[in-house]
């Protein structure tokens, strides 16, 4: 299954060696090594198909071939260690809340301008900028209701953020719907882990 796996000098993932899976991957590893190609490609045929049927797509506005895609789906899924994701959740508590102190800062007092630290012609040059909500209150401060923070890790490692999508986080349902299916076509992945549940994310915003 791995036998001539490469990475190519980036950071991998699921193993620290050649051969050799990091600690909290080593049941996925396990587990499939033991499908093998034929039987691993039977269920990425079996994602596809049903990521088809349910209608999750994603729109390419540039494609000649067609706007509407299958959802990309890795059936080898990103393990975060707990001790990992408590980091990852500090620091974006830490900055969604800044993006908010951010947005209630330019329709309100606007001392970010006043101060010179960004130039007023990013804000009012900006095509979501609406002066129409300037001093007016939204309930607790919160402008940002949900944000879609794309992560990426680096190559020593380390996580780094991409983006912010605070508008349109499409890809909140990406991460729902992505979990669905994994516990469909690989249900025994989830007996070796003690994963956290995201179903009642819905219902909680």
């Amino acid at each position: 299954m791995f036998k001539n796996y490469e990475v190519n000098g980036l950071f991998d993932e699921m193993f620290e060696a050649p051969g050799y899976p990091r600690p909290h991957y080593a049941a996925v590893a396990s587990r499939l090594q033991a499908f093998g190609p034929e039987a691993f490609s039977r269920r990425v045929r079996m994602a596809d198909l049903t990521f088809r049927n349910q209608g999750i797509t994603f729109t390419v506005y540039k494609d000649s071939a067609g706007v509407e895609k299958i959802f990309p789906f890795d059936l080898i899924p990103r393990i975060v260690p707990a001790n990992e994701w408590e980091h990852i959740e500090r620091g974006l508590i830490q900055r969604i809340t800044a993006l908010n102190l951010f947005c209630r800062d330019i329709y309100h007092e606007q001392r970010i301008l006043k101060e010179g630290i960004i130039p007023p012609d990013l804000i009012y040059g900006a095509k979501s900028f609406r002066r129409e909500m300037f001093h007016v209150k939204v309930p607790r401060d919160i402008y940002i209701h949900i944000c879609g923070t794309d992560l990426i890790r680096g190559k020593d490692g380390v996580y780094y953020v991409l983006e912010d999508n605070g508008r349109t986080p499409s890809g909140v349902s990406y991460v729902l719907e992505n979990r669905g299916v994994m516990k469909r076509v690989l249900p025994t992945l989830f007996s070796a882990y003690k994963v956290r549940a995201i179903e009642d994310y819905p219902y909680t915003c």
